[in-house]
């Protein structure tokens, strides 16, 4: 039900608790029922004597919680204590509300925190209060605490104290943090060396305006997972549309950006993996097991292994040969020609093929894991509203209107060279470079082999992930060597594209066949702007599909006629929203616009203003890092 409704009711409620007539029995007066907002602060102030909680009212999600909280300090002052009252009064208070009215009793002084009777009369009702608040943990504390120490006649129970210590900490935590700032951490090092794995940051929410959550009414302080018992935080009892309060100024080129996943519609859900299936791109993982399946039925592949191997091992009758390393590159030698040659069946039934890979990661829920060679097992998968796509960040590098292309690695935006961060990445392959030991290279240099910084990759030859600041140094200490950006192949314009290089295609944004963008050669395209208008059609069609359809919510077909949305031939399409395009400053590590495309302006969540605390899993705190300003 969309929050709207929700405040409609908050508005009806006073009048379906004929709060005129209970009101009367309070010494109030009768009008002051019926003229909204005024009269919650007069039950606020009847009930716990803070009018001022009325303005909490005005947050989506809180403002239920609020109308519980003044539903049950209003009946209690009535005499109604006890559990089951207390269920009433936060689900359904009318009953109660009715009585109230009915037996026309006069408002009881508050509870008397001496008299052990009405103590007694609340004490179940308080015990619920507390579970809502803070399940389980919160009765630890409040009996723990209680039974070391003694009660003092006239104070609160320890259960209540605590119930409302707890609450309205939870309260004002859940709209700091989803309307001021957020902290995060770093998980992986796609923005390395800009923000490092161990790196803790506050999110500005009021950089760009907080937006009002789709799904408000969720567990506290969790983002879409409530921990350990692994189930959904959020409800869709009361659900939003998209809006963004007010914000101190825009995403700005350059800016680094927090972000809601866009590829996160659909996940594969496995809780059990936080860095696993659960945060990636689930579109691409439905294209690589569509392909892999492909070739688990194509038998020419394992007997062209066979023969590959066969042939470099007689080849090699002194049997100095890696047999392990050996299986790795015959298979991948076989898969890469087969694709070649027969891989036109799969582009011919691309659809039966991710047809069967979508049945089996949402049925037989099992999927491949790369990092093992073998099948896991997961918990099926689920549909993501925007807001509980999981958090990633990157650095904006284009805003709507842009034009975008990465030309040998180099981003251009706007025909013009972009603006390179002080420790962003760039990928070589050296030679004749001199490799002290690792505690030396991470002194000299900064740089860390248990982060793979430096590998090597044959006698002499090493990769290097180096900022500008590294390679200069690294120059400088080694005149003879050798730098050499690391560059993916693209086709060739001139030269039909196998089958094997169309299907490669496949895992680099637009995802399509016909679209030869790779990770260090982009095409060059711009970033849709809300209100800009664009002729669409065959050549063009496949930037815009997931715009048209997962973001805007239209349905589209292509046909041989030309293209459709919403059942209507069209040639023109207008964008409804803005878009960004956001990379990774670890360029050659880094899963980000140039895989899943454009990001929608109701995705972004805030601005990374500062790192305030840092620890590396290999060398403990980093003290230069703490409270530091991102850039």
């Amino acid at each position: 039900m969309n929050v709207l409704y929700f405040y409609i009711f908050l508005l009806v409620h006073p009048y379906l608790s004929l709060w005129w007539k209970s009101f009367e029995q309070a010494d109030r007066k009768s009008w002051e029922a019926l003229i909204p907002i005024y009269n919650y602060f007069i039950v606020f102030k009847l009930g716990c004597k803070k009018p001022w909680w009325t303005l909490l009212f005005i947050f989506p999600g809180i403002h239920l919680v609020m109308w519980s909280v003044a539903n049950v300090s209003y009946i209690r002052r009535f005499g109604y204590f006890s559990l089951i009252d207390t269920v009433q009064g936060i689900f359904f208070p009318y009953i109660i509300m009715f009585k109230i009215t009915r037996d026309k009793d006069p408002i009881l002084p508050e509870t008397n925190w001496a008299n052990t009777k009405e103590m007694g009369d609340r004490e179940w009702g308080d015990h619920l209060a507390l579970f809502l608040s803070l399940p389980v943990i919160g009765h630890v504390i409040a009996l723990g605490i209680g039974a070391v120490s003694r009660h003092k006649p006239g104070k609160k129970s320890k259960v209540k104290e605590w119930g409302d210590s707890i609450w309205f900490a939870l309260v004002a935590a859940s709209i700091i943090r989803t309307y001021v700032f957020e902290p995060f951490q770093i998980p992986t090092g796609s923005m390395e060396k800009t923000l490092l794995v161990g790196d803790f940051l506050f999110v500005n929410k009021l950089a760009y305006g907080p937006k009002v959550p789709v799904t408000p009414l969720s567990y506290p302080l969790v983002h879409n997972t409530v921990p350990w018992i692994n189930i959904r935080s959020y409800s869709y009892l009361e659900t939003s549309n998209y809006t963004r309060f007010p914000g101190i100024g825009e995403v700005n080129r350059n800016d680094v950006v927090v972000f809601n996943y866009p590829s996160g519609d659909t996940a594969v859900y496995d809780p059990r993996m936080p860095n696993g299936l659960m945060g990636h791109d689930y579109h691409g993982i439905v294209i690589k097991e569509a392909i892999r399946l492909w070739k688990k039925d194509n038998a020419y592949i394992s007997k062209l292994a066979y023969r590959l191997k066969d042939s470099v091992i007689r080849a090699n009758p002194q049997g100095n040969i890696d047999l392990y390393n050996l299986d790795n590159v015959v298979q991948q030698m076989a898969e890469q020609r087969i694709m070649d040659l027969n891989g036109q069946d799969f582009i011919d039934n691309i659809e039966l093929w991710k047809n069967k890979a979508r049945k089996m990661l949402a049925e037989d829920k099992v999927a491949f894991d790369q990092s093992t060679g073998s099948m896991i097992e997961h918990y099926g998968v689920i549909y993501r509203p925007v807001d509980k796509r999981e958090n990633y960040i990157k650095r904006c590098v284009g805003i709507p209107g842009d034009w975008l292309e990465v030309k040998n690695s180099v981003l251009y935006v706007n025909d013009k060279k972009a603006f390179v961060a002080e420790n962003q990445n760039l990928q070589y392959l050296t030679t004749n470079v001199f490799v002290p030991s690792d505690k030396s290279m991470y002194e000299k240099y900064g740089l860390e082999v248990e982060r793979q910084d430096y590998y090597s990759v044959g006698e002499g030859s090493y990769v290097m992930n180096l900022t500008k600041s590294q390679l200069k140094k690294l120059k400088r200490a080694n005149p003879a060597g050798v730098f050499d950006v690391v560059l993916e192949p693209q086709n060739s314009d001139t030269v039909k594209p196998t089958a094997g290089q169309l299907i490669k295609n496949l895992h680099i944004f637009p995802k399509d066949l016909y679209v030869n963008n790779t990770m260090t050669n982009f095409n060059k395209f711009q970033i849709p702007s809300e209100g800009q208008t664009v002729t669409i059609n065959a050549e063009n069609i496949a930037w815009y599909r997931r715009i048209i359809t997962a973001y805007e919510g239209h349905s589209l077909s292509e046909k041989k006629d030309g293209i459709y949305i919403d059942g209507k031939k069209i040639e023109k399409y207008t964008f409804a929203m803005n878009y960004y395009w956001l990379m990774g400053d670890n360029r050659y590590n880094s899963a980000d616009s140039r895989v899943w495309g454009f990001v929608p302006e109701d995705h972004i969540v805030g601005k990374a203003s500062m790192v305030w605390f840092s620890k590396s899993p290999y060398l403990g705190v980093r003290w230069e890092r703490l409270f530091s300003k991102i850039r």
